[in-house]
């Protein structure tokens, strides 16, 4: 590229992480012209990357289910994904025990295989300490999948479409000029009347060089290996909502972490002064995790996009013509991808979302009492 070059599209998707190759492939499918704009020198190199790789319908409101459920029968037809239905295990305090039970009930009511189970068969999943629980649900269909796999095969596709990959090229700055958007980056221009920024992480910095307020901010977040056990396990990704401990098997090993829901910003490397707190929670829940011995080079640290009700911004951005907005996941992107990049493309192609109702996500909610409560946050 020399360094007068200016490139045209119809969309410029700010972002090469799953969010932004699902959103990609789908809006490519519908004959527009659309540019990856990637700051990194490969694809998946940020929070899709650093993944712990679970998919989930266990949310407590509606749009959340369902953007991880379609999003789990596409990954499912995908050899790619490498979907496993490990299942999810959550262990359920008795003062969430009544608001617990009724999003059971809404996600069933919404077709979705979640079960009850008193302690005592719970046990026989996983073992655990049962002291302030109620009970334990149950996902069936919850698993994990393989993150950079699905990336790599929608962007696959999308070069099928004519979709063009740029790398190494960051969002510098963004204007509108004549109903038309340009961004300027270190090698070269591109205009398009469409921006969707899926930016993961720095959304909210790409928002800031566009001179747009978009709450999104990185939040750290670590993942501890034990080495391996020396006994055979298959756990799912059991979750203790009483200290936010969560733990799932990967191969022979144990993968365990805790959001520290203090820590905000760009902070980068292990946290291993995070690793006590942790370990108290885990140890009092599940004690057996003091035969296991960590193993620091295993462990990694990615990032969290959190908002301020840690549920995704989608959509247009009001009084802003051609922004378009997915990004904010806070931990849930993966498993929302494959919906979110058929909704962003009913979005822009025809100028509304149409086949879930996205409203309760859209960047309004900020600016009225209307926000959703989503209360299984990990």
């Amino acid at each position: 590229m020399g360094e007068s070059a200016v490139y045209t599209a119809d969309v410029l998707l700010i972002g090469a992480g799953i969010i932004g190759a699902a959103c990609a492939y789908r809006l490519g499918e519908r004959g527009l012209k659309v540019r990856i704009l990637e700051a990194a020198s490969a694809p998946a190199m940020g929070s899709t990357g650093k993944s712990a790789a679970g998919v989930r319908v266990q949310f407590s409101e509606p749009t959340n289910i369902l953007l991880s459920w379609e999003s789990i029968q596409e990954y499912r037809q995908m050899p790619e994904a490498a979907y496993r239905p490990i299942g999810y295990l959550f262990l359920v305090p008795e003062s969430e025990w009544p608001q617990h039970h009724k999003a059971v009930e809404l996600q069933r009511s919404l077709g979705v295989p979640v079960e009850e189970l008193c302690l005592e068969d719970a046990q026989h999943i996983v073992e655990f300490n049962p002291k302030g629980l109620a009970g334990a649900t149950y996902g069936p269909a919850d698993g994990v999948v393989d993150p950079h796999g699905i990336t790599m095969e929608y962007l696959r596709r999308s070069r099928t479409l004519g979709v063009e990959l740029h790398l190494e090229a960051e969002l510098l700055r963004a204007f509108q000029q004549g109903g038309v958007w340009r961004v300027e980056t270190r090698r070269a221009t591109f205009e398009a009347p469409y921006i969707l920024n899926a930016a993961g992480a720095w959304a909210g910095e790409v928002g800031k060089r566009a001179r747009l307020e978009i709450p999104v901010q990185p939040a750290r977040r670590l993942v501890f290996a034990t080495a391996p056990t020396g006994w055979k396990h298959n756990y799912p990704l059991t979750i203790d909502l009483a200290s936010g401990f969560w733990f799932r098997s990967e191969g022979e090993r144990v993968i365990f972490g805790k959001s520290n829901l203090a820590e905000v910003g760009f902070s980068t490397g292990m946290d291993w002064a995070w690793l006590e707190p942790t370990l108290e929670a885990g140890l009092d829940r599940f004690p057996w995790l003091a035969k296991t011995a960590l193993d620091r080079k295993a462990s990694w640290w990615g990032y969290y996009e959190v908002t301020p009700d840690h549920n995704p911004i989608l959509g247009r951005m009001p009084g802003v013509e051609g922004w378009v907005n997915a990004c904010g996941f806070s931990g849930h992107g993966v498993q929302q991808a494959a919906a979110v990049g058929r909704l962003m493309a009913e979005e822009i192609a025809e100028g509304r979302a149409a086949t879930l109702n996205i409203d309760p996500l859209r960047y309004e909610r900020f600016s009225s009492r209307a926000r959703i409560a989503e209360r299984n946050i990990v």
